[in-house]
């Protein structure tokens, strides 16, 4: 077997919340919604993408946050990032545990924990 990449990460979220995820996925975050297929749209949640990402939001009936897995989101420009999702009143906290790579972490509306990490830094990018 030969892993090749990571096609898209699935989260979970709370049934008739989709505007919640699309003001922040889309709108704090800047991913951009992709039409989930026909056969699964009836499911509800939605999707998101931007360069080599998908985040595929998925309805759980017995919803519990993800408080310690988390997709790590590449950005341009940490400090720019953590400045607006704190404008867009979302909580940073941020991470020095290892000092050659600058992250923080936010939770989404829904308390999933999500890792942002300067372009750069990322463990793959080593």
């Amino acid at each position: 077997m030969e892993i090749v990449g990571l096609d898209h990460i699935q989260l979970a979220m709370p049934a008739g919340r989709e505007a919640e995820a699309r003001a922040f996925y889309g709108g704090v975050l800047g991913l951009r919604e992709v039409a989930k297929p026909a056969p699964l749209a009836a499911r509800g949640g939605c999707w998101f993408e931007a360069p080599g990402t998908q985040i595929h939001l998925g309805v759980e009936a017995e919803f519990a946050p993800q408080r310690k897995a988390h997709p790590a989101l590449l950005v341009r420009d940490l400090a720019a990032c953590q400045r607006e999702l704190v404008a867009a009143g979302v909580a940073v906290l941020p991470d020095a545990t290892l000092p050659d790579v600058r992250r923080c972490y936010a939770s989404d509306p829904f308390g999933n924990r999500i890792e942002l990490i300067q372009h750069g830094d990322g463990f793959t990018q080593r």
